[in-house]
């Protein structure tokens, strides 16, 4: 049966498929005296089938060793109890209380019974899946540039009106007496050139982003982004940006954009009640972190790991270039610790002490060995502000290396290896990446090379094809040119989850000379539900369509000798895909950032909720060091945001065919893959100690 039709059955029609597909199950049921009894003769039953010790029978005894028990959810924080075969029984009996209970829990749990009978299907060509990915445009493709160039016109006439209407705001930025019409418009086609005009020229109400829109957008839409105002909800979008939509209706598909500016209506209801996903982000003066690290007071340190943390300075860094709708850190706008009041946010006289103070902590730490600059986004500080920056980041790093002289080997503290800045404009503002910025990372580079850091990284996200437009891809080649390496981060939401869309978005940033990093799944609290993709569809496209770009070791190894320095990336690895016939380059892990310590895609299915919501049960990377504290924490539970079902129908929306994705309901068990060795931290030369300093275990 087509799993269109299913995902519209009623709770009567899908008892009746039960009956007549599952018979023996459904028999089981009605036979069993009690929730026990139906759990002991469905265990009997799997003990004789001949399919017991396949990944389904393991699967099924999974579901009866947890059903009924107790489980602590770590998302929320709360207890609860697992009843997936509970509610089977009761469903198979007619008994259910909820009479209008969704039918969710009960398609999946028929697809997992259903695979006892029949063998899984075969995995999709590689013709099937190019196919799959050819069908998405990127922004570097004609057709896309010309949509884009009409945007760009319309807009420049908007923003004359805009500077002429302003009673205050930039002197920059400005026109003069007694310009014609055809005068401005030259000014505001050269300042449109130039990142700090977008960034004030930004939307930041719905009316104004429906004017620039061509007032293409919905009533819906717009009494939305009305209430999302009204609750203080930050609006920020640039006209670079709202320039890549496609307001036709008939162009190209922009979800994969479109989902990152309007917002959902359960994040509008939720906006003000958003708890911080990552516990070890939430820091109490004088007591350690979820993830057992003291750190320095305020909010500029965040830390999980042994060897990194990441650095959040006070200064313009703490705002974007836009607010994705799917943000890690809404938390932090939500308690404006993160915002676009940029004034605000330029660097106080103290800020130059505390930044200091910062470093001592790196400096004084018996195991950092990695600083990730973010925000906000890193870029976002001025060119003299992210100098001085990077410049008590070398001398922090030349200070380490000069004490270990003084230290025995055995003893001797990590060096500094690796310095990553995190910024997304290469795709909200490329034209930030100006001549000035790339001296300074070239410079940088070359000094901090020679005390010992050997990986310098922008670390950057872009989430969809459509957005590598010429001027990213000048940004990129730019960033190259400095030898500092690209690596990408994928936030896998539901548009960016349709078959196809991230093998081009990795054949597109490959040639590009851009390396991918990550694949995250959209944390899961009510907020992101209409962004969450569940954790099965990133296992099911990680071994049907990442597959193809699937490096040997050897291959691996040949990509990071051709990487480690920095030099002409994207180059080589045009050259090493042409060489090996690699399609792109499966670089990239698939993870999902546990609401504890670490990110993983360690896990097993031990149950479904009454909604459909599975229950996964996860076990931290064992592929790098965590913080001790996770020997005391043992495995952690987390309840999906949304059902499979439900994720289906939403792709069915967008005019995906949900068969397309048939096999997505095998994929119940997830193991982390290995990291690529670029990823890996280089070996030192020298014994160091194995105790770690900062850290506080009750």
């Amino acid at each position: 049966m087509k799993q269109k039709k299913m995902l519209t059955f009623t709770l009567s029609q899908l008892k009746q498929l039960y009956q007549q597909e599952l018979p023996e199950l459904c028999q089981l049921a009605t036979e069993s005296l009690s929730d026990e009894d139906f759990r002991n003769r469905l265990d009997s039953f799997l003990s004789l089938h001949p399919q017991v010790e396949s990944s389904t029978g393991k699967q099924i005894r999974l579901l009866i060793d947890y059903d009924g028990t107790q489980i602590h959810e770590l998302s929320t924080d709360r207890d609860m109890s697992v009843q997936t075969l509970v509610f089977l029984r009761h469903f198979l009996t007619g008994t259910l209380e909820n009479v209008e209970m969704p039918t969710d829990l009960f398609i999946d749990l028929f697809y997992l019974f259903k695979r006892l009978e029949e063998p899984d299907r075969q995995l999709p060509s590689s013709q099937r899946i190019k196919n799959r990915t050819e069908r998405w445009p990127t922004g570097l493709d004609k057709e896309v540039i010309e949509l884009r160039n009409q945007n760009k016109e319309r807009m420049l006439h908007l923003l004359i009106q805009k500077i002429e209407n302003r009673k205050s705001g930039s002197t920059r930025f400005r026109f003069d007496e007694g310009l014609s019409y055809e005068e401005k418009y030259l000014l505001v086609s050269q300042w449109w050139n130039d990142f700090r005009f977008h960034l004030s020229m930004a939307i930041k109400s719905p009316a104004e982003l429906n004017r620039f829109l061509g007032n293409s957008l919905s009533s819906e839409t717009m009494y939305l982004l009305s209430r999302a105002r009204k609750k203080g909800m930050p609006f920020f979008a640039t006209p670079y940006y709202l320039s890549l939509l496609d307001i036709t209706g008939d162009g190209y598909n922009d979800d994969a954009i479109r989902s990152y500016i309007l917002y959902s209506p359960r994040l509008v209801e939720t906006y003000g009640n958003i708890h911080a996903w990552e516990k070890e982000d939430i820091v109490e003066a004088g007591k350690p972190n979820a993830a057992g690290w003291l750190l320095p007071d305020g909010h500029n340190i965040h830390r999980r790991y042994p060897e990194v943390a990441i650095l959040i300075p006070d200064t313009m860094g703490r705002a974007c270039g836009g607010l994705c709708a799917s943000c890690q850190r809404m938390y932090d706008f939500q308690s404006e610790r993160l915002n676009f009041e940029f004034a605000t946010l330029r660097p106080k006289e103290s800020w130059d002490h505390k930044l200091r103070r910062l470093m001592n902590y790196f400096e004084e730490d018996t195991q950092l060995r990695d600083i990730l600059i973010t925000g906000g986004d890193a870029l976002m500080s001025q060119n003299k502000t992210l100098r001085n920056i990077l410049e008590a980041v070398y001398r922090m790093a030349a200070r380490k290396r000069k004490a270990n002289l003084g230290r025995p080997e055995g003893e001797k503290y990590a060096e500094l290896q690796r310095v990553r800045l995190g910024s997304r404009l290469p795709a909200y503002l490329p034209m930030r990446i100006n001549d000035e910025l790339i001296e300074i990372l070239r410079e940088f580079k070359d000094k901090a090379s020679a005390i010992g850091v050997k990986q310098f990284i922008i670390q950057t996200h872009l989430q969809t094809p459509l957005e590598i437009t010429p001027e990213t891809k000048e940004a990129i080649d730019k960033i190259l040119s400095a030898g500092w390496l690209i690596t990408n981060q994928l936030v896998y939401t539901v548009a960016a989850s349709r078959r196809g869309h991230t093998t081009r978005l990795r054949q597109i940033l490959n040639s590009l000379g851009v390396v991918c990093y990550y694949t995250f799944s959209v944390k899961g609290f009510n907020e992101n539900y209409a962004m969450f993709t569940p954790n099965s569809r990133s296992l099911q496209e990680q071994y049907e369509e990442k597959v193809f770009g699937r490096l040997t070791n050897e291959q691996a190894t040949e990509l990071y000798t051709l990487l480690e320095r920095g030099e002409d990336s994207a180059s080589h690895i045009r050259r090493f895909m042409k060489k090996h016939h690699l399609p792109f380059l499966a670089t990239d892990r698939s993870v999902l950032n546990l609401p504890a310590i670490g990110k993983s895609m360690t896990f097993n299915l031990i149950g479904i909720t009454e909604d459909g919501k599975r229950i996964l049960r996860f076990d931290h990377d064992d592929t790098r060091r965590h913080s001790p504290i996770i020997d005391k924490m043992g495995q952690i539970y987390i309840v999906e945001n949304k059902s499979i079902a439900a994720y289906l129908r939403q792709l069915g929306k967008m005019g995906e065919d949900p068969e397309d994705y048939s096999s997505i309901w095998k994929y119940t068990a997830g193991k982390t893959e290995p990291r690529f060795s670029l990823y890996e931290y280089p070996e030192f030369e020298f014994q160091m100690t194995e105790r770690m300093s900062n850290l506080e275990i009750g």
